[in-house]
């Protein structure tokens, strides 16, 4: 629950972040990235802390996109790592994650990733830009119960393509995430607004 994070923790955890990525010290925003993300959870984490970081580090100055990117990369860093065991396969029934073809950014996906680590629910995150081909192979192999697609930007938020992404494995429960998605979607996709609803949504048993 994000309303568990208390205003006082919220203002310190930006603060401390801030400092770190204004530093350009990415090991240090990854370190509190988990140590917070293991105080706090990682919905009020990414949902109070590192999401109005993200928009405030506006990147107009050449100062300003390194320590937007010092930050940025720290987070994925920190929870990358965070409740991560050893490696082993998805297994039938997991969640599939990916980046929309394309796109370049796909945070939130590292996010949600850690969330369902948090909650001991298996997840495969396959990184930003995989094409529509290969998320549809990566389905076959795995065999998800649920596929979330994010895209940051209109440019990759293709509503026409996810459709039929979702119309073509019936069996998986397919979603859209991030603001990229202006376009109405139709079913069976649906769009996911929140780390949360996201989290609820992945951790539901299928039917």
């Amino acid at each position: 629950m994000t309303e568990s994070m208390p205003a006082e923790a919220v203002e310190t955890a930006r603060k401390r972040l801030l400092l770190a990525a204004e530093d350009l010290d990415g090991n240090r925003v990854a370190a509190l990235v988990g140590e917070l993300a293991e105080q706090w959870g990682v919905p009020a984490l990414w949902e109070r802390v590192c999401v109005p970081l993200l928009a405030a580090l506006r990147g107009h100055t050449a100062t300003e996109v390194a320590v937007e990117h010092a930050f940025s990369e720290g987070v994925r860093s920190g929870l990358d790592v965070f409740r991560r065991g050893p490696g082993r396969a998805l297994p039938p029934g997991g969640v599939l994650l990916a980046g929309a073809e394309q796109e370049a950014h796909c945070l939130g996906l590292h996010a949600l990733a850690a969330a369902l680590r948090e909650r001991d629910r298996g997840c495969l995150l396959l990184g930003p830009a995989l094409p529509w081909t290969a998320l549809a192979s990566a389905a076959r192999r795995v065999r998800p119960h649920t596929a979330v697609v994010w895209s940051q930007t209109p440019l990759t938020g293709r509503a026409y393509r996810m459709v039929r992404f979702a119309r073509d494995f019936p069996g998986v429960r397919v979603y859209a995430a991030g603001p990229g998605w202006i376009e109405p979607l139709a079913g069976p996709a649906e769009r996911l607004g929140t780390l949360p609803g996201a989290v609820a949504a992945c951790a539901t048993p299928a039917a």
